[in-house]
């Protein structure tokens, strides 16, 4: 990979970018089903039963919602708080892993709650209410996505400190002016200090 292809893909443009999509690919994937169950004739309230990521693992949307606010603060961010934000981004992309594995482990884990809403049966019981199970794609996008933000939390640890600072200018006085040339002020107080002498301040206009 050639040094320029690199620091294009180190960029901070291109790092808050990627953070930004993983974070939003996250909240998107909270809201799929990531389990459909058929459940036993008159074992429950309804025959089938979809549930979403947000119901299996409830941090699934606040994990979203943080990667997304750390892509915003990294664009503001000084050079030491960077790398407290990226290692946030690790964690927050570990965490996003975390519940798709969990969830493709042991999915009737994460069901058990929506279940007992529509059977009023808790625990172990349940496994007797389901006739099938199907797990979506979901779970496993949540864990490559919480991989890919891990991964670029990674980068922005390493490579955030040789990100450009934007310059400030602090202007007290207006624009510059040229070296020598008088102050508008400066002509005024000349003008009244010759009215107080007597003078015109104007005869030099007009000679």
């Amino acid at each position: 990979m050639s040094e320029e292809r690199q620091s294009k893909l180190t960029s901070k443009a291109t790092l808050i970018g990627f953070v930004v999509i993983a974070g939003a690919g996250a909240l998107l994937s909270s809201v799929q089903s990531w389990l459909d169950i058929a459940l036993l004739p008159g074992a429950a309230t309804v025959e089938r039963l979809a549930v979403t990521g947000q119901q299996i693992s409830p941090a699934l949307t606040m994990i979203s919602l943080a990667s997304l606010a750390a892509a915003l603060v990294l664009t503001i961010a000084g050079k030491g708080f960077r790398r407290v934000i990226g290692v946030l981004i690790v964690a927050l992309g570990g965490g996003l892993s975390y519940a798709g594995v969990r969830a493709l482990i042991d999915p009737l884990e994460g069901a058990s709650g929506s279940l007992e809403e529509v059977s009023g049966i808790s625990g172990e019981a349940q496994s007797s209410l389901i006739d099938t199970m199907t797990v979506s794609v979901w779970p496993t996008v949540t864990v490559i996505v919480g991989a890919l933000l891990a991964i670029a939390g990674l980068l922005v640890l390493v490579f955030s400190p040789r990100w450009k600072v934007a310059g400030r200018k602090y202007e007290t006085g207006g624009a510059a002016r040229p070296r020598g040339a008088t102050a508008p002020t400066d002509d005024r107080i000349s003008e009244w200090d010759a009215l107080s002498d007597g003078g015109d301040p104007t005869d030099d206009e007009h000679r």
